[in-house]
């Protein structure tokens, strides 16, 4: 290890925003998703003195993938190649600028953060594209899952099938809090099937450790597959016969035998992300054709109960017993009317710290943080 790892003679690795591959052939070198190694003293780069960069890939426009062009094609001479859809991909977060730059601050628990990228790719493809460089055949596969143009590389010559993000340790972010568009739980499937098909001995994902066997492969992508459809199957069920989305959210688990944790993603993220792609946004009850959010109801919900300091007080029974949930729910009755009531504020940061400290996923860790942030700021000073 020198700030990169050799993991074959011909691929290196450099972990960084993610995992950035340079894959070396007597013809020149190839860079997968360059953004993980941008530094200009980064060593991965140095490697290309002797194996000069002939074509940058990307597996998908995730900025933390999509990035360092300036530092790996200082002259822009050297071809980008993605997949098609990754132009409406960045068209859609441009036309969102503003929203995702609120989501994407959640996220980093900052004041405010701009990730908009720009379409920097030479070539686009649909399904599939191909080139040979120094003896190595480069297949590169349209494989949406975790984005629109994910694409998988297949190197058949070395076995290696580099996947971005359609494989991760966690459950799959189907449904991501910062928002996205639909992440399709068979496109996933179908994605996984296509790698599988390929026989590879080693895949190579945009986060964390390669998998390097063809056993292992078969076996981890195999059980990764199986949780994906197994949980889609459980949704699709549930709301045949008839079961609401939050029900289904707390009956659906991972597979028993399922090796994944819920780490990035959370199955009951993913239940309710395939539930409202199947359903639409309607839940089938009237008022909420209507403008009109639960929330409008909470200055009448106070005014009949008259009394802010009970409700913080039940709030603070229901966190006494584990319902931290609930428990913020009903401080949000008082805060939608008096922000500033301080009893009903102590009450919602603890029950968010609670959360918080039984937090195990990284996502919903820095949607809480953002939250108690914000709670403690609004407390009035004593």
């Amino acid at each position: 290890y020198i700030n990169y790892y050799k993991v074959t003679e011909n691929i290196f690795r450099k972990e960084g925003s993610c995992n950035t591959y340079l894959v070396v052939t007597p013809g020149g070198s190839v860079v997968i998703d360059p953004a993980g190694a941008q530094e200009p003293s980064s060593p991965l780069l140095s490697l290309t003195e002797s194996a000069p960069l002939q074509t940058i890939l990307l597996t998908h426009a995730h900025t933390d993938h999509n990035g360092g062009y300036e530092v790996w094609n200082p002259e822009k001479k050297i071809p980008v190649i993605a997949q098609r859809e990754h132009a409406e991909f960045i068209h859609y977060h441009q036309r969102l600028a503003g929203f995702f730059a609120a989501r994407d601050a959640v996220q980093g628990n900052v004041a405010h953060i701009d990730t908009e990228a720009e379409i920097a790719p030479t070539l686009l493809f649909g399904d599939e594209h191909s080139f040979e460089l120094g003896g190595f055949h480069f297949n590169v596969y349209h494989t949406p899952g975790e984005t629109p143009d994910t694409a998988v590389i297949w190197v058949p010559e070395l076995k290696a099938a580099f996947v971005g993000d359609n494989y991760y340790t966690s459950f799959p972010n189907l449904s991501p809090p910062r928002g996205s568009k639909p992440r399709w739980a068979l496109d996933f499937v179908n994605s996984l099937e296509k790698i599988l098909s390929l026989e590879p001995e080693m895949v190579f994902p945009g986060h964390g450790e390669p998998i390097i066997g063809a056993e292992k492969v078969r076996q981890r992508l195999g059980a990764y597959r199986k949780a994906v459809l197994e949980v889609h199957d459980a949704v699709v069920k549930g709301m045949n016969e008839g079961k609401d989305v939050y029900t289904l959210m707390r009956e659906i688990k991972l597979p028993s035998d399922s090796e994944l944790d819920e780490s990035y993603g959370k199955v009951s993220w993913g239940v309710r992300g395939i539930y409202e792609a199947y359903r639409g946004w309607y839940d089938g009850n009237p008022v909420n054709l209507y403008d009109q959010p639960v929330s409008s109801i909470y200055p009448v919900l106070l005014e009949l109960v008259g009394n802010d300091d009970a409700i913080a007080e039940r709030a603070g029974e229901l966190l006494a017993g584990g319902e931290e949930a609930k428990a913020s729910r009903l401080c949000d009755v008082v805060l939608e009317v008096r922000p500033d009531h301080r009893p009903t504020l102590e009450v919602r940061l603890k029950a968010l710290t609670s959360l918080r400290m039984k937090c195990r996923n990284y996502i919903e860790a820095r949607q809480l943080d953002h939250a108690i942030r914000l709670t403690r700021e609004k407390l009035p000073a004593q």
